[in-house]
């Protein structure tokens, strides 16, 4: 289906639901208005200017706008130091390099909301044991299982600290493809000042993927020791071309950036290669560009609870990350929705998405992803493992009126039977 075969009812159905989202979407403005705010407190505080925008090669001694881009970030999440580097090939590489710095031999890591999301269980462990596992470091693993409602189980949380006694623990703050909810951050601030109560030098380590400029603060600003999250989801605005970041107590975060390269070495090095102006502008748009995605979010539920699909978060619920997921019910409905968000992308909107044996993962996953920054999940994409109830996990819209194109062509492609 062309955008110009889109039935008239779908958009009216569309207009509908916008005309009941409108206290909705003025909250989201709010939200990025104060985080906007924080973000040019930030520019302004550290002076950037064209100077910062030079790239450097080789050994990346001296790099203006790096060392400039990290005190801004660590002010703009509320911690006392950040690593930006484009050297991070993924999300799932910035937070091991995150949790290391936590743990030492002999340790214990305990995760808190249940197994974290598949790229993960094989670093830390938790799925099998493989080179570059924790386990393989002679660090020890335990987990602590969501509550039924999908939030914080704080007592056996606390139960488990006590038992256990970990050096770290780590809070994934959004779903992954569990069925749990994401995490509000006075959530993760409760957290934060239970798990001390028993525990006061324990370190917390925060997954904060999907999350950042949702809210109007930082897990960072919360409790937590060191954040991680990828630069090609919401903090690089759509223009940082891959990368993550780290952010948190400067001790700990120097530990990541020895992690990362070597000890010795750090956050020293690191060659920017004229990306310094992308990451910088990413991140000036990422608080706008956070709230089209979650507009976005927002009008897809909307519209799927009008055709009777179950959704979470519900599209007038408060939210914590930007992914919304609808139970489709069945594998042709799954594969109907991704391939309508494909026909909506703005790049390889021709191609027709088909499961496959994804690296990282335990089932094939179908994956629609027509975006201008392979794997950038800011940018409008689907997916979801072809397992019963057939989730999909919607994620992303650089501008409100393309996801909102998006979304339209995947319910029409549902539509057409």
């Amino acid at each position: 289906m062309r955008l110009s075969e889109i039935p008239e009812r779908v958009f009216r159905l569309a207009e509908d639901c916008e005309r009941a989202l409108a206290p909705r979407f003025a909250e989201i403005d709010r939200v990025s208005g104060q985080n906007t705010l924080r973000v040019m407190d930030a520019f302004h505080e550290y002076r950037v200017s064209d100077a910062c925008f030079a790239g450097t090669t080789g050994y990346g001694y001296d790099d203006l706008g790096r060392e400039t881009l990290d005190k801004i970030y660590a002010r703009v999440f509320g911690a006392s130091s950040a690593l930006v580097r484009i050297g991070f090939v993924n999300g799932t590489h910035a937070i091991m390099s995150a949790v290391f710095a936590a743990v030492r031999p002999g340790d214990t890591l305990l995760a808190v909301m249940g197994p974290p999301y598949d790229t993960l269980r094989t670093a830390i462990g938790a799925s099998k044991d493989v080179f570059g596992s924790l386990s393989f470091y002679g660090v020890n693993y335990a987990e602590v299982p969501a509550a039924e409602d999908g939030g914080p189980d704080y007592k056996a949380i606390l139960a488990a600290v006590r038992e256990v006694s970990p050096a770290a623990v780590l809070i994934q703050r959004s779903r992954g493809y569990a069925a749990r909810r994401a995490l509000f951050i006075d959530e993760i601030e409760k957290l934060c000042r239970l798990i001390r109560s028993e525990k006061p030098d324990i370190r917390i380590v925060v997954d904060n993927c999907y999350g950042e400029f949702v809210e109007d603060r930082e897990p960072a600003a919360a409790g937590a020791d060191l954040i991680a999250g990828s630069l090609i989801k919401n903090p690089g605005g759509g223009l940082a071309p891959t990368g993550g970041y780290i952010a948190g107590r400067e001790d700990l975060v120097e530990r990541a950036a020895c992690r990362m390269t070597v000890p010795g070495i750090g956050g020293e090095c690191g060659p920017t290669l004229g990306n310094n102006r992308l990451l910088f502008q990413g991140l000036f748009m990422a608080p706008h560009i956070v709230a089209q995605s979650l507009k976005t979010a927002a009008l897809c539920a909307a519209m799927l609870e009008r055709l009777n699909y179950q959704t979470s978060p519900g599209s007038l619920e408060k939210r914590a990350d930007i992914i919304q997921t609808i139970t489709l019910e069945t594998p042709e409905n799954l594969k109907k929705f991704c391939l309508g968000i494909q026909r909506g992308a703005p790049v390889d909107s021709y191609v027709t998405p088909e499961p496959w044996a994804m690296p990282g993962y335990d089932c094939d996953v179908i994956m629609a992803a027509g975006a201008f920054i392979q794997g950038a999940s800011i940018e409008l994409s689907a997916d979801g493992p072809m397992l019963p109830p057939y989730r999909a996990y919607l994620q992303g819209g650089l501008t409100y009126e393309s996801g909102r194109l998006g979304i339209l062509l995947a319910i029409s492609e549902m539509l057409d039977k």
